[in-house]
């Protein structure tokens, strides 16, 4: 049998990487009908950041000098969607005590409290280090953590994000900083409340000075700078129709937080008389760019209008079932054209394989039925969709001049021993865990490999960064 090929003349990528072969036992690649398939013995070659090449067939023999042999099952690189960072240090610090959503936020703005930029930095490259390991690529951090403790502003306004921005570049993973617009600490029946104690930290004042200070981001290289709306608590509807604009300006994503919790739908209801969606649409924001994270709670209206206006949704599915959320209609959203994209929230844990294996588990039992989301369509929910999500359309698959983002799965580890080619995708999915993943390359560089991270040392880093902000 010949090998087949795919080859691209003039591929370009943001790395200025230098030409690489990567010999992977299996690959989760794209067919020339649209379908993806494992297929056997997959050469890539690499070359400025971009696949120039994806041949199938018998290996070659001997392999070619400076080709890597990637063992195991390689798929495209994930997409955390949604991400809060310094939630990273709350892991296991919130499971001693009964409690809610709300009470499990008290805790949350305890350590927000804490965060300075240089604490911030530390934490989130070490967090964004972690995800690197568990095979992101692309990350969207929903950053709101805005200011000094008591509101007012940093000699930097943009000293936090730009934390943030630098800690992905140290970690060697793609950002989309979403960055959030907070302007009230809550919203009952008479109107929204002003934002007091840490949520001072979150307040811009207006969408006016929030797009001011926004703009005035500098991004590097895989770097993209977002918008997103915290929530209906949080932005009245005229801002989010301001905010709506400045990201359809510079055509950049916009997320918010919608209908995680009954009681958020319970007060959109008795002010504005529309539920959350139903808001965000009156205002204007829903669209292509848009992503609705978490959306738990929806009507049959609301999930009409998601999918009629071409919006994505996020689930966070860890999260989600760590605060005790409830479980999103994923199957209703999927019959609207909604596509969905995955996220580690509140970082209970940061594994991609669990949240796409949460989806379609809650699902079985919310439905009492099986099979509702395939393999490959959940790992398309942890990839592809995600990037997307994220402004990153050029990334999620491996085919000819795409973002040559790589993960390799071991199918030699106690949980994925046994695997065959035929059930490869559904051992990732419901099977793997992200101790599993032994590489990662993000645009062509090597970021994991043999199951460390090339330049941080994860554990430690977490450790001394966590210490720091709540121990001290």
């Amino acid at each position: 049998m010949t090998r087949s090929s795919e080859a691209h003349s003039s591929a370009t990528g943001p790395s200025g990487t230098g030409p690489s072969r990567y010999l992977c036992d299996l690959a989760l690649i794209d067919g020339p009908d649209g379908t993806t398939r494992v297929e056997a013995d997959v050469v890539l070659t690499i070359e400025d950041g971009r696949f120039t090449a994806v041949e199938t067939g018998p290996a070659p023999a001997p392999i070619p000098a400076g080709t890597r042999h990637l063992r195991g099952l390689t798929i495209p690189g994930l997409a955390n969607a949604h991400s809060h960072a310094f939630h990273r240090a709350l892991r296991s610090r919130t499971q001693a005590d009964r409690g809610s959503f709300w009470t499990w936020r008290d805790l949350m703005y305890r350590a927000a409290e804490r965060l300075d930029p240089d604490g911030y930095h530390r934490l989130a490259r070490a967090t964004f280090a972690e995800m690197a390991m568990a095979g992101v690529t692309s990350l969207g951090e929903f950053h709101y953590v805005h200011h000094a403790p008591d509101g007012s502003r940093y000699d930097d306004p943009n000293a936090m994000g730009s934390a943030l921005l630098a800690a992905a570049a140290e970690a060697g993973i793609r950002i989309t900083l979403l960055d959030t617009l907070y302007l009230h600490g809550g919203l009952t029946a008479d109107g929204h409340t002003p934002a007091e104690g840490t949520q001072r930290r979150y307040d811009d004042g207006s969408v006016e000075a929030w797009a001011r200070r926004v703009d005035a981001l500098t991004p590097g290289e895989g770097q993209r700078i977002g918008a997103a709306i915290h929530s209906v608590r949080a932005v009245d509807p005229s801002a989010m129709a301001a905010i709506g604009r400045w990201a359809a300006e510079r055509d950049a994503p916009l997320h918010a937080h919608v209908s995680e919790q009954r009681a958020e739908n319970q007060q959109c209801l008795d002010h504005h008389g529309r539920t959350p969606v139903g808001l965000l649409a009156d205002a204007g924001v829903l669209g292509d760019r848009f992503s609705a994270v978490h959306a738990t709670h929806l009507t049959d209206d609301d999930v009409a209008l998601l999918g009629s206006t071409g919006s994505t949704v996020c689930l966070c599915p860890t999260t989600e079932r760590d605060l005790g959320d409830g479980i999103g209609p994923t199957p209703e959203l999927m019959a609207a054209g909604v596509a969905l994209s995955l996220g580690s929230d509140s970082h209970a844990v940061i594994d991609l394989f669990e949240e796409a294996r949460a989806t379609e588990l809650d699902e079985r039992l919310r439905s009492e039925q099986r099979g509702i989301h395939s393999a490959t369509e959940l790992l398309a929910m942890a990839g592809r969709n995600g990037h997307r999500s994220l402004g990153w359309d050029d990334a999620g698959t491996i085919a000819v001049g795409g973002r040559a983002d790589l993960v390799t799965v071991s199918l030699a580890s106690v949980r994925t021993a046994g695997t065959t080619r035929a059930t490869a995708a559904e051992a990732a999915v419901f099977a793997a865990t992200a101790a599993d993943v032994t590489d990662v390359v993000v645009d062509g560089r090597a970021v994991v490999t043999d199951g460390h991270h090339t330049t941080i040392d994860v554990a430690a880093e977490l450790s001394a960064s966590i210490g720091r902000i709540l121990d001290a």
